[in-house]
C-alpha cells in the first residue's frame, strides 16, 4: 500500500504564510469568545519575530517554550522559528531541576514562560538554577504584548530579512526525550521535516479546511505541536487550543464551537462517553485520533455509535520520527484497535531480528524506520545518534512489533525499558536517576503496573541507605517536589535489596511479581 507525499510548505513559517495567503479571512484561531483569521495569525506572528530581533534573537540560537496551550504559545514559536531560532518546548509538569537541565543544555537565549499556570510562578521555579546562556524570561500569561510592542510590527523589512535566511534544512526545535541512560536527549528537526510530515498525516486522517480542532494534546509534544497547531496551518483548519483538560469545557467547545476534529489519549474518549448521559449534541464530531494506549475494539465502536465519529484512527509516532504510521479511514474496529496502521508516505519500516536481518510477515521483532521523517540527531551527543541511526539511515525505534502482510504495524512490547502513563512516555532509568538524588535512598527500581484510568503507573522499589530512614509517603512527597507528576511512582515499597541474575543485573520481571 503506498501513497505518494504531498508538496507542502518548506519550512513552519511559510505554512503560516502560506495559509495567510490561502484562507486570509478565515478563522485560524478561536480562544474563548475572540478569534483571529489566518491573515491576523501571520501578522502577529510576524510582529512576535521583529520583537525577537529587537531582543537580540539570532539565526541559530534557541527559545525555550515552557507554557500551556494558548495563542502566544504559537506566536512565540511562529516568531522565533521566523529569524532562524529553534524553539525548545519544555513540559509544563517539569519541576526546576529538570527545565535548567533542558535549558542549560539547550543554551536557550529566551524563555517563555507564564508567572501564574496552576498557581505557579515559572521564573521563580528557576531562580536557583545556573543558566548562564538565558538573558530573559519573559512571562508569556502576563507581558507577552509587552514583548511583542518593543519590535517595529508586522511591517519591520528585517523581519523579511531574517525569513529569507530560514531554510527547510534550517533546525526549527529540540525537543527532549528521555530513555534508557536516564538522561534526556534533545532530538533535532529541520524544518521541511515538519510540514511534510505532518502535511501528510492531515491527508490520512481527514484533516481538512474548515475543520474545528480541539487540541486538548500539549504544544510541548509534537502531537499538540506538529500534529496539532502545525497541522491546522498547513490544512486550513481552525485552531481551538485547551489549556488543561476538563470534561466539562470538552463538552462545551464542541457544542459551542462545533468541534469536529478531537486527537487524544483513550481517556479522552472514555470522558466523552461518560458525558452522553447528560445528551450533549455532539453532532458535529467526525474525527477522532488516539493512540499512546491500548484501544479496545468496544471503544471505537462506542465511539462511532455514541459519539457519532465516522472515523476513528490510531497511530504509532515518535519524538525521534514524527508520525511513522497511521491506520486510515474505513478500517474496521480491530484493524483500529490492534494495528498502529501503514507507514506514512515516503517512509521504510522493517521488521527485524537482533542480527539485524528482516522477519517475515506477523513474526515479533525491532521496527526500524528510514526516510525523511527521521530526526538529524540528538543535541550534542554523537555517540547516542550513532546508536540509534546506522549509517544507511534506519532509526532503531527499540520498539517490538510485527508488520502482517498488509504492511500494517503493531507494537507488541518495548525492548526500551519505559512504560505510558497518561500518554506520556516515562522511562524508570529517569526516574530512577532523579530518585537517587534523595539524601536517602541509595537505589531504585521502577517498573509500570497496569492502571483504569492511565494505562500505566510507575511503582518504585527502594534500597535506603545505611543510617537513614524514609517512608513511602515521604518519599512520594519529594518526588512530587522534585519530578513531573507523570513520573512520580504511585507506590513505593522499601526492600533491603532487589532480586539479581549472576551478572547483579536486576531482574525487573521478579519485582513485577511483587507489585503491590
Amino acid at each position: 500500500m503506498t501513497e505518494t507525499p504531498g508538496n507542502w510548505p518548506a519550512t513552519i513559517p511559510g505554512a503560516a504564510a502560506h495559509a495567510a495567503q490561502t484562507w486570509p479571512d478565515a478563522p485560524a484561531l478561536i480562544v474563548g469568545e475572540q478569534s483571529w483569521t489566518f491573515a491576523q495569525v501571520w501578522s502577529d506572528a510576524r510582529a512576535a519575530a521583529s520583537a525577537m530581533l529587537a531582543a537580540g534573537l539570532r539565526h541559530g540560537d534557541r527559545v525555550g517554550i515552557w507554557a500551556p496551550n494558548t495563542r502566544e504559545w504559537i506566536l512565540a514559536a511562529l516568531g522565533a522559528q521566523s529569524v532562524g531560532a529553534a524553539i525548545v518546548p519544555m513540559n509544563t509538569r517539569f519541576k526546576a531541576r529538570e527545565a535548567g537541565d533542558i535549558l542549560r543544555r539547550s543554551q536557550a537565549r529566551l524563555l517563555f514562560a507564564p508567572a501564574d499556570f496552576l498557581g505557579q510562578d515559572y521564573a521563580a521555579l528557576i531562580a536557583g538554577e545556573d543558566l548562564p546562556d538565558l538573558r530573559e524570561v519573559i512571562a508569556i500569561d502576563r507581558d507577552f504584548a509587552t514583548f511583542v510592542a518593543r519590535g517595529q510590527g508586522s511591517d519591520d523589512p528585517a523581519v523579511d530579512a531574517a525569513l529569507a535566511g530560514v531554510g527547510p534544512d534550517d533546525i526549527c526545535d529540540v525537543i527532549f526525550t528521555s530513555g534508557t541512560t536516564g538522561r534526556p536527549k534533545g532530538a533535532l528537526t529541520a524544518h521541511r521535516q515538519v510540514p511534510q510530515s505532518f502535511g501528510d498525516w492531515a491527508v490520512r486522517v481527514d484533516l481538512r479546511a474548515g475543520d474545528r480542532y480541539l487540541i486538548v494534546n500539549p504544544f510541548f509534544h509534537t502531537f499538540g505541536y506538529k500534529a496539532g497547531w502545525v497541522a491546522c496551518l498547513v490544512r486550513g483548519a481552525t485552531i481551538l487550543p485547551m489549556t488543561t483538560f476538563d470534561t466539562a469545557e470538552v463538552v462545551r467547545q464542541i457544542e459551542h464551537n462545533r468541534i469536529t476534529f478531537i486527537p487524544g489519549p483513550p481517556t479522552i474518549y472514555q470522558s466523552l462517553l461518560q458525558a452522553v448521559a447528560g445528551k450533549p449534541d455532539f453532532s458535529s464530531l467526525r474525527v477522532a485520533v488516539t493512540g499512546a494506549a491500548p484501544v479496545p475494539p468496544a471503544l471505537v465502536d462506542r465511539m462511532r455509535t455514541e459519539l457519532g465519529m465516522q472515523n476513528v484512527v490510531n497511530g504509532y509516532g515518535m519524538t525521534e520520527c514524527g508520525v511513522i504510521s497511521m491506520t486510515r479511514r474505513g478500517d474496521d474496529a480491530q484493524t483500529v484497535a490492534y494495528t498502529c496502521g501503514y507507514p506514512m508516505p515516503g517512509l521504510e519500516v522493517r521488521c527485524v531480528d537482533a542480527g539485524g536481518a528482516d522477519l517475515p510477515p506477523g513474526q515479533a521483532g525491532e521496527l526500524w524506520v528510514r526516510g525523511h521523517a527521521v530526526m538529524r540527531g540528538y543535541l550534542d551527543d554523537p555517540v547516542a545518534t550513532a546508536e540509534a541511526i546506522d549509517a544507511d539511515g534506519w532509526l532503531r525505534t527499540g520498539d517490538i512489533g510485527t508488520i502482517d502482510a498488509r504492511g500494517y504495524l503493531a507494537i507488541t512490547d518495548r525492548k526500551k525499558d519505559l512504560f505510558i502513563s497518561g500518554g506520556f512516555n516515562v522511562y524508570p532509568a529517569e526516574v530512577e536517576s532523579l530518585l537517587c538524588a534523595h539524601p536517602a535512598v541509595a537505589q531504585a527500581a521502577v517498573v509500570g503496573v497496569p492502571d483504569a484510568r492511565l494505562g500505566e503507573v510507575g511503582q518504585a522499589f527502594v534500597i535506603l541507605r545505611n543510617g537513614t530512614q524514609a517512608s513511602p509517603a515521604d518519599l512520594t512527597a519529594w518526588s512530587r517536589e522534585t519530578m513531573a507528576n507523570y513520573k512520580v511512582p504511585r507506590a513505593f515499597v522499601i526492600v533491603p535489596d532487589f532480586p539479581r541474575n549472576a551478572a547483579g543485573k536486576v531482574l525487573k520481571t521478579r519485582l513485577r511479581d511483587r507489585v503491590v
